[in-house]
């Protein structure tokens, strides 16, 4: 009997090697790198009995027609990369769909309906300021604009396109018939330390996080920090202190609430002067709207008081939101119980990160699958999960898909 766990994990050391020279894993979008990936995977898409094709959004899909007249149900994840990360975000919920479709195939399995296995070209948004290019085309909610977008060398996301040898704007035609597609499963590792705290390898995730991100500049005005008094300072970094302090401890006291304060700018910046102005981001995530929202609005408030009382202008403005996308009742559910006769039970998570998932909600319903990774950490070249869980992984994907 094959050890799938083990095949996973060999696989995965095989296509880590498929990177940008330095630590960890380098693969962007659109690369030589990508292009070797992709010419990998579709080997271990054929060997699983798929028919493989690469779109022209740069996502190689992997079908296995159903009987006739019946829907599509999608699998899959990306194969790009943060700079120097590791060897199973993204790549690993490609590796291990299609390793499942090869295990029913060598049992000789047919599944009643058809089954695409997806790798998208880039989830990460690292080489060009737009991400989820893939899914959304799917989706039907690409926005053309985009391919505009250069990256550092000046290179826009359309020549980047033309380049590889794509049609970038034909990608709104690959727009899916959402009556035909039954669902979306992405497999991914946690990210986080909940499965490993838990001693759990799988775990199920009931939605994915909504974000939203905020940029505030505190205005006040600089001096001699020798010769100004105390009491009559506007010192915008002890305004912006008060802020980031509000932002943790909201955060904290608010269950299902994450919220990060993740750059600040300091004007003048000097050691013997009062800071003028700081600019500073926060960021919240929910997978509650309503808590991240009412989060947002409790921070308003506090940063107008504190500007307020001492004596500082402030501006606040939102610059990104995305909304949370809860997981299937139904899929998850099934899920859950695939999960829960590998493990005895199923612990369930919301997911902080952003997934591909996010976008295909757009299309069909979607659900997710954890897996256990050690540290909890992810994005570094020490991201791992053991044989043993990936295999635990192909064994729940397979039940999953052969579900009643």
């Amino acid at each position: 009997m094959a050890d799938w766990g083990r095949i996973a994990a060999s696989r995965l050391a095989q296509i880590a090697k498929i990177s940008e020279p330095g630590a960890g894993v380098t693969r962007l979008p659109f690369t030589p790198e990508h292009q070797q990936a992709v010419a990998l995977l579709t080997e271990w898409m054929e060997e699983a009995g798929l028919s493989v094709d690469l779109d022209c959004a740069g996502t190689l899909i992997g079908r296995k027609p159903g009987p006739k007249g019946t829907g599509t149900f999608y699998m899959g994840s990306h194969q790009d990369s943060v700079r120097q990360g590791g060897a199973y975000d993204g790549i690993m919920g490609i590796v291990l769909p299609i390793l499942a479709m090869q295990r029913l195939k060598q049992e000789g399995i047919a599944l009643r309906y058809s089954v695409e296995v997806l790798a998208f070209a880039d989830e990460e948004g690292v080489r060009f300021p737009t991400a989820l290019m893939g899914p959304r085309a799917l989706a039907g909610t690409f926005d053309l604009a985009v391919l505009d977008y250069v990256d550092t060398a000046g290179i826009s996301l359309r020549q980047a396109m033309v380049d590889f040898g794509l049609a970038p704007d034909a990608v709104t035609s690959l727009k899916r018939d959402r009556g035909t597609a039954i669902g979306y499963l992405e497999t991914h590792i946690e990210q986080g330390p909940v499965l490993e705290d838990a001693g759990k390898p799988l775990g199920v995730v009931t939605a994915i996080c909504g974000i939203e991100r905020h940029q505030i500049t505190l205005t006040g005005e600089t001096g001699h920090a020798g010769t100004l008094p105390m009491s009559s300072r506007r010192d915008a970094l002890v305004g912006a202190a008060a802020i980031v302090t509000e932002v943790n401890r909201l955060a904290s006291a608010t269950p299902d609430l994450r919220g990060t304060v993740g750059a600040l700018q300091v004007h003048p910046n000097v050691v013997n002067a009062v800071p003028k102005v700081v600019q500073m981001t926060v960021e919240l995530r929910s997978p509650d709207d309503a808590v991240r929202q009412a989060a947002a609005a409790a921070l308003r408030e506090f940063s107008d008081e504190t500007a307020t009382r001492m004596a500082l202008d402030l501006s606040m403005d939102r610059t990104y939101a995305q909304p949370a996308q809860a997981c299937d009742p139904d899929l998850t559910r099934a899920l859950g119980e695939a999960v829960t006769a590998r493990c005895g039970t199923v612990l369930t998570l919301p997911s902080g990160a952003t997934h591909d998932a996010s976008a295909m909600a757009d299309l069909c319903p979607i659900a997710m699958l954890f897996v256990r990774c050690k540290g909890g950490v992810s994005h570094v070249p020490e991201e791992y999960a053991s044989p043993n869980d990936l295999g635990t992984a192909v064994d729940a994907i397979c039940a999953f898909l052969t579900r009643g």
